[in-house]
């Protein structure tokens, strides 16, 4: 499905699709469902297709065996998808760059190429043990759309979504890997998570993608998948048991970014700080974009053997 143009030429409507997964054991497994999911959001018409936090590999993963040839095995197979459906995909997944893992979100545009790269900042205790923080705030374009992104524990600093707003990011992707304590999954339950105040405060549309039951290490995620509308509006949740698919089309009128737009000129004696801020952004989000370890055009498929499990303590989903 192309995206509708308006009389002007540009795009005013996309249908975008949040996967909900349980992660499988292994890499492989992980592969297949993806697979499986695209070709659920193709038949569907999706144009953009957003998936959790490592997805690739589940965010359980033994990270300290991962290789960055694994990597490009796993992202040349999503490419290989993103092409035979003619979807842009966004997953998340460990990235390296200069020989440091980092928790990555990669951009697959139609033709299966990897456009784009964003390397989480702000890392949770667990992250720490494994990945490298990254350094810049997501711009992106998808089918002529500036989009943004944050990675789970990120949706906690709203500046990072502020400052992508007043760079011009109409929607914002948000993969997430809930890892909680029962009794803290069981409160998140139900849309109970500030995403629609952050949809709102912006006037953009915010798309999050998590994973759902039972993960590592006796943790779990309580699913709650939604796409959300500016003003606050659900326009599609996926309930706290299933995996599966929810999709909603964005009406990119209604996505103004009114308030951070106004925030860059009032109060008057920090709009010159704004704007210098807002053009730094562009320039690193351009800059590290370039740096990571990504599948290239034509490069075909590495060979790294065999892959073990990889996975500390999983289980299945509930």
């Amino acid at each position: 499905m192309k995206p509708r143009t308006s009389s002007r030429g540009g795009t005013d409507r996309l249908r975008v699709a949040a996967v909900q997964m349980k992660f499988a054991p292994t890499m492989d497994g992980n592969l297949d469902g993806i697979g499986q999911h695209l070709a659920e959001a193709a038949k569907r018409r999706a144009d953009a297709v957003l998936f959790p936090e490592c997805a690739t590999t589940g965010y359980g993963y033994d990270f300290s065996r991962l290789t960055p040839c694994e990597v490009r095995e796993a992202l040349v197979r999503v490419g290989e998808l993103a092409e035979r459906f003619q979807v842009n995909v966004l997953i998340g997944s460990p990235v390296f760059r200069r020989g440091r893992l980092h928790n990555c979100l990669v951009v697959f545009d139609r033709s299966g190429a990897a456009t784009y790269c964003y390397a989480k900042c702000h890392l949770t205790e667990s992250d720490r043990r494994h990945f490298t923080p990254g350094n810049a705030v997501a711009l992106f374009d998808l089918d002529g759309i500036c989009a943004t992104t944050v990675i789970c524990h990120e949706r906690r600093y709203p500046e990072l979504v502020r400052l992508a707003a007043m760079g011009g990011a109409r929607v914002l992707f948000h993969p997430n890997a809930g890892m909680d304590a029962l009794a803290v999954s069981r409160r998140k339950r139900g849309g109970k998570d500030g995403i629609p105040v952050r949809a709102f405060e912006n006037a953009i549309y915010y798309v999050f993608a998590n994973s759902v039951g039972a993960q590592a290490e006796g943790k779990w995620s309580a699913g709650d998948s939604k796409i959300v509308a500016p003003d606050e509006t659900v326009l599609a949740i996926a309930d706290n048991r299933s995996d599966g698919v929810i999709v909603a089309d964005l009406d990119l009128a209604l996505a103004t970014r009114s308030y951070a737009t106004r925030g860059l000129t009032c109060p008057r004696f920090l709009a010159t700080h704004w704007r210098n801020m807002v053009d730094a952004v562009r320039k690193q989000a351009a800059d590290l974009a370039r740096a990571y370890d990504l599948p290239r055009a034509g490069g075909g498929r590495p060979r790294c053997g065999p892959r073990p499990s990889g996975r500390r303590g999983a289980s299945s989903g509930q």
